[in-house]
């Protein structure tokens, strides 16, 4: 039986948007949440103009029992949920001085609890059933931990570890569960990730990354490869050149890939006052003011334009990873 409908958390812009919008270009009614409303509603519109049926509901990920009343008023009002995927997340890039215990809790709240309280909701349905696909959004930085990423990455494993093992135990229901690790996408998130210590410095090496053609991916087609994966079942997508490597290297040889990682902090910025507080994209873009940097990241910004990414937002924002 062909999926009907499905559940994206973390939709209201970026690559949560783009799989909502290829899940309704394949006929499925959509149901998006997000926290924020006003983004919501524009995301909405979005779906609505390319042609899907959608649902906007306000949830934050990191409440469980929020989760829980949302998957449950779906299931009541609009049917049983087919595919359920969990895209939020929350990019905070600073060295280790200048993070705090509450950047780790707000990034495993979020992208390793999020993914758990969306599948715990949405399993027994789906096991009475003896259907369904759920997918997590989890990162190359769950394979390999990346310097100034450190709560990203802490969480990014945990969710790879709970959508790998989740896999294992969900064998012989007919409900699957797939991990996602993409590598960098043009998703316009350098503006809504939140930066830290040197926050100029840091986006001045960030931003690029995530937006030139050669290091990150276009994020449609990230999408695309994303959707065909959770609905065929498959227990892993792993999207980009680098990403894939990446994973390779890591698991032939951790040593070395740790070596290379302390290499590569090196050469980042160090905190040019540990206590300085995050700031979004937007803002950490105007303090650096330099027009290389943006020249870098002119496809990173169209992007953010197309996918409702364009908002400032304060420093405990979240956004599509």
């Amino acid at each position: 039986m062909s999926p009907s409908l499905a559940l994206v958390a973390g939709a209201s812009r970026g690559l949560g948007l783009l799989i909502a919008r290829q899940l309704g270009r394949r006929g499925l009614t959509v149901v998006i949440c997000s926290r924020d409303e006003s983004e919501l509603d524009a995301a909405a519109r979005l779906l609505r103009e390319d042609g899907a049926t959608v649902h906007p509901l306000v949830c934050d990920v990191d409440d469980a029992e929020a989760v829980r009343s949302m998957v449950t008023r779906v299931e009541n009002e609009l049917g049983p949920i087919d595919v359920a995927i969990h895209v939020a997340g929350i990019i905070q890039v600073q060295p280790l001085e200048s993070a705090t215990l509450q950047d780790f809790e707000d990034s495993t709240r979020t992208m390793l609890m999020g993914p758990v309280h969306l599948a715990l909701a949405v399993l027994p349905m789906m096991r009475e059933r003896r259907r369904g696909r759920i997918g997590t959004v989890a990162s190359i930085g769950g394979a390999v931990s990346v310097p100034h990423l450190l709560p990203y990455s802490t969480a990014k494993f945990g969710a790879v570890g709970f959508a790998r093992g989740l896999s294992a135990e969900l064998v012989g229901t007919g409900v699957t569960s797939t991990a996602i690790l993409p590598g960098l996408m043009r998703t316009g998130s350098h503006l809504n990730a939140q930066f830290g210590g040197d926050a100029a410095a840091e986006h001045a090496w960030f931003a690029p990354g995530a937006s030139l053609p050669l290091v990150s991916m276009d994020a449609e087609r990230a999408a695309e490869r994303i959707v065909s994966g959770v609905i065929a079942g498959r227990n892993q997508v792993v999207l980009t050149p680098l990403a894939q490597i990446g994973m390779r290297v890591a698991g032939l040889a951790p040593s070395l890939t740790t070596s290379v990682m302390k290499r590569v902090a090196r050469a980042l910025p160090g905190a040019a006052d540990p206590s300085a507080p995050l700031v979004d994209g937007h803002t950490a873009r105007r303090r650096l003011d330099s027009p290389t940097v943006e020249r870098l990241t002119t496809l990173g910004t169209r992007a953010a334009k197309r996918l409702n990414q364009f908002h400032e937002k304060s420093a405990q924002g979240k956004v599509a990873s």
